[in-house]
């Protein structure tokens, strides 16, 4: 076994394993395989594409490859790989993430344990520059199919604060009627008003669950999004003001790949002023016709299931049901690998949400929204 990567104090006894650190561009068809196969062995059924990767990549925020992401190979294939990043909420408390992806032929051999701590202490570093007042945590999600990282996280002292799930319309039919509010109007925006309905969408979420500031990048990853159809958006205006949105989209590759002809609903939001009046109903009533019109079968999207604004409530009475449910959990950042339960993480306060837009490769804003 070579020498381990960086923060790999103790490295599995596995014959042939090594780690290694990012090679750039080249190692993505192996990461996206090793993702797909990973999710695919969990029930994800989003496997993602090289686009998918290279537009994640490309738009990373608080997060350097270089010295963020962690590879593990068998005899020269590629069986995992880790990576962290971190985010600050409007609130104050910074979250750090470590996540990684292991194939399941090599499970159970301690890889994900060792990228755990190794990705822990990476993260330990970076917080080590940044100032101590307010809440730290650790902040990990898994897919609740995914009974070993259940394991691995209970036993790291990792504790569940919130729910969310991802929901699937399993048809088009009977899509019910919604009337949109009087003095609003639905068009497709201009390409001069991308800004705008990048802002209405960043202040209707600021009051939500865990809300971030967007990144530097986050804005160029808005407008580059592969699957981006301004056409399939449904963007509710007064006047020259953004009221709400959702903005569709179809990902081909994903479909051809599932074999089947899916829409997502998503983006879902409507600022305050406009809120409580039916517009998220209206606009999500004619994203469905939308995407059926566009060919599609089905629909989906996800959604916290604590979420304040009512929105589970919304979809589950437009005909989504839940497919997938997933937890998010935290633990306080001095805590140590294995160290038992925590005290006072923060569980069931709500400050949290599953942080999609920077998650591996990723749709945006894939946690909705407002009635």
């Amino acid at each position: 076994m070579s020498t381990p990567w960086r923060f790999l104090a103790q490295p599995p006894d596995l014959p042939g394993l090594i780690f290694r650190g990012f090679r750039g561009e080249e190692d993505f068809p192996a990461m996206r395989e090793t993702k797909n196969t990973a999710e695919k062995a969990d029930g994800v059924d989003q496997p993602a594409s090289l686009e998918d990767f290279a537009h994640t990549y490309r738009h990373l925020y608080n997060c350097d490859p270089a010295t963020d992401l962690v590879i593990a190979e068998v005899d020269g294939e590629m069986v995992a790989y880790g990576r962290v990043y971190w985010w600050e909420e409007y609130a104050g408390a910074r979250r750090y993430q470590p996540f990684c992806f292991v194939r399941p032929g090599v499970r159970g051999r301690g890889i994900g344990t060792a990228m755990l701590a190794h990705n822990e202490a990476r993260l330990r570093q970076i917080a080590a520059g940044h100032p101590a007042d307010g809440e730290r945590t650790f902040e990990v999600f898994y897919n609740d199919g995914e009974r070993g990282a259940t394991a691995l996280y209970t036993a790291a002292g990792y504790r569940p604060v919130l729910h969310g799930a991802d929901l699937v319309r399993p048809n088009l039919d009977d899509i019910p009627e919604a009337s949109l509010p009087e003095g609003l109007v639905v068009r497709t925006p201009r390409p001069d008003e991308m800004g705008k309905v990048w802002e209405a969408d960043q202040e209707a979420f600021r009051d939500h669950l865990g809300a971030a500031p967007p990144g530097e990048n986050d804005f160029d990853g808005f407008l580059s999004f592969p699957y981006n159809d301004p056409t399939l958006w449904r963007i509710a205006w007064d006047g020259d003001e953004v009221a709400g949105q959702v903005r569709s989209y179809i990902n081909g590759p994903e479909n051809e790949e599932m074999g089947r002809r899916r829409g997502y609903t998503e983006s879902i939001s409507v600022r305050r002023p406009y809120r409580r009046r039916g517009l998220a109903r209206a606009l999500i009533v004619q994203s469905l016709h939308a995407v059926k019109e566009r060919g599609m079968e089905e629909a989906a999207l996800g959604v916290l299931t604590e979420n304040l604004h009512g929105a589970f409530r919304l979809y589950e009475s437009l005909g989504f049901g839940v497919v997938h449910s997933w937890t998010n959990l935290r633990k306080p950042l001095g805590r140590a690998l294995g160290s038992g339960p925590p005290q006072g993480s923060g569980a069931g306060r709500g400050q949290v949400r599953r942080f999609s837009p920077r998650n591996e490769p990723a749709t945006p804003d894939t946690i909705t929204s407002s009635e």
